[in-house]
């Protein structure tokens, strides 16, 4: 088992999943670059996509997934305003409706343990995109929770950035 640092400064051991076993990790990473595949081809652009990568990531408390894709929004083009809404943004006013509708579809899935995707946002949700498009927000929802959720168990630290 590796040490680990985690935001109280502190180290501890704790098994890395990725590392451990690369097989079952390797087979995420495929899956969600195949999510990524189809949410690009049912619609469903970067810039949306990060957004909802960003949100569950933050909702989980997963430091090391919101920084990659912080880094991922940037080279998609989202600025930094946006960016510093998300938490916020049913009251920010600065998203769209189908950014509104993704946001609280990850939040959603993210939160699923509570009664799963309430009926008012599937509904709200499906008024705004097509079947195709909500199925591949809904996989991005299950990638990125997924990926979460290791990196929370695992108190992956987050990386210092390269100058």
């Amino acid at each position: 088992m590796s040490p680990s640092t985690y935001h109280g400064g502190m180290t501890e051991t704790r098994v890395h999943l990725s590392k451990t076993e690369p097989a079952a990790y390797e087979a995420l990473d495929a899956f969600s670059r195949t999510v990524g595949e189809i949410c690009r081809a049912n619609g469903i652009d970067d810039r949306l996509r990060e957004l909802v990568m960003i949100h569950c990531s933050q909702l989980n408390g997963c430091a090391y997934c919101t920084r990659a894709h912080l880094d991922r929004a940037t080279k998609a083009g989202i600025d930094v305003d946006t960016l510093t809404q998300i938490p916020v943004w049913r009251e920010s006013g600065v998203f769209t409706e189908r950014e509104c509708a993704a946001l609280e579809l990850a939040e959603a899935f993210t939160f699923i343990h509570e009664g799963g995707v309430p009926v008012d946002v599937y509904d709200r949700v499906g008024s705004v995109f097509t079947e195709k498009e909500y199925a591949a927000l809904s996989w991005a929802c299950v990638s990125i929770n997924a990926f979460n959720r290791i990196v929370v168990a695992g108190r992956y630290p987050v990386p210092p950035r390269k100058n």
